[in-house]
């Protein structure tokens, strides 16, 4: 009896170790694979082989928990299947041929923390969706081609330490969602086409380390509010079409002095204010 009970205990030990992910998680990946050209990869899977060995995937308790394929020569668009992947904390593709729009299935992930899908040709609007993955604490999409306007819902995102849209086609104005992120760090939107005015409660960001709006169309006052952020190490909001006085703390501050593009589309400096406190109570 002693010999049996050591057997299937042997069993299911070996079960164990050698347990498998989820069919749907499994498929996920495999979909992953197939649709951005896995043949063609630089660090290849072997679908035929254990998950556990697969270039850059992590598995916690038989999940799914990380995907870091950096500049491995992906190609195609990302499937819809990627949210299958439910207990994925990091996605982190950087640098690849990634094209099309990003799937709304990304608002799925509820544990994802790190989405990283910089450097490649993602086209189209980030989805409304994105705003679902309540987790998230950085968000890096810069050098793709993303086009329409900033998500309202990312606002919502109240663990959000960095946004790096930078050198896009993004349009419209920040949405008043994104002046309630306590938590952000670092907001990097520099290259786009962002129209409308900065709002003075860019105050409420309080966390903000570094701020860049470089090179959009942006116009309207500079918020003196902006010295009330005790956090702010860099900013650059030059190359826009603010006008108006600014305060030396907050031009000295502007990695370009405060260089705007008038009317005309000549750059010229914005004027700064003798006297802050009678500027500030004109901007109120």
């Amino acid at each position: 009896m002693k010999t049996i009970f050591t057997y299937i205990t042997m069993l299911f030990v070996s079960a164990s170790l050698f347990a498998e992910i989820s069919p749907a998680e499994k498929n996920a990946l495999v979909k992953l694979n197939k649709a951005t050209k896995g043949s063609q990869w630089i660090n290849k899977w072997d679908l035929k082989s254990p998950v556990t060995t697969w270039y850059g995937v992590e598995i916690q308790n038989d999940k799914v928990v990380s995907i870091k394929l950096v500049n491995n020569n992906l190609n195609g668009e990302l499937p819809k299947e990627i949210g299958d992947l439910a207990s994925l904390q990091v996605l982190n593709l950087f640098r690849n041929n990634l094209t099309g729009a990003l799937p709304t299935s990304i608002g799925n992930l509820k544990n994802l923390t790190k989405l990283n899908i910089a450097f490649n040709q993602i086209s189209g609007a980030l989805p409304e969706a994105l705003g679902n993955a309540k987790q998230l604490k950085s968000i890096e999409m810069h050098m793709n081609r993303l086009t329409g306007v900033l998500p309202v819902a990312v606002g919502n995102l109240a663990n959000l330490e960095t946004l790096s849209l930078f050198n896009n086609e993004i349009e419209g104005q920040i949405p008043a969602s994104y002046y309630q992120l306590k938590s952000l760090k670092v907001l990097l939107l520099n290259s786009n086409k962002l129209t409308g005015k900065l709002d003075k409660e860019v105050s409420n960001l309080s966390s903000l380390e570094t701020l860049s709006l470089f090179e959009n169309k942006m116009d309207g006052q500079v918020p003196f509010d902006l010295e009330k952020l005790g956090h702010l190490k860099e900013m650059n909001i030059s190359y826009n079409m603010f006008n108006g006085l600014v305060s030396k703390n907050l031009s000295k501050l502007d990695t370009l002095n405060m260089t705007m593009v008038n009317e005309q589309g000549v750059a010229t400096t914005l004027k700064v204010s003798i006297d802050k406190n009678s500027a500030f109570a004109a901007d109120e």
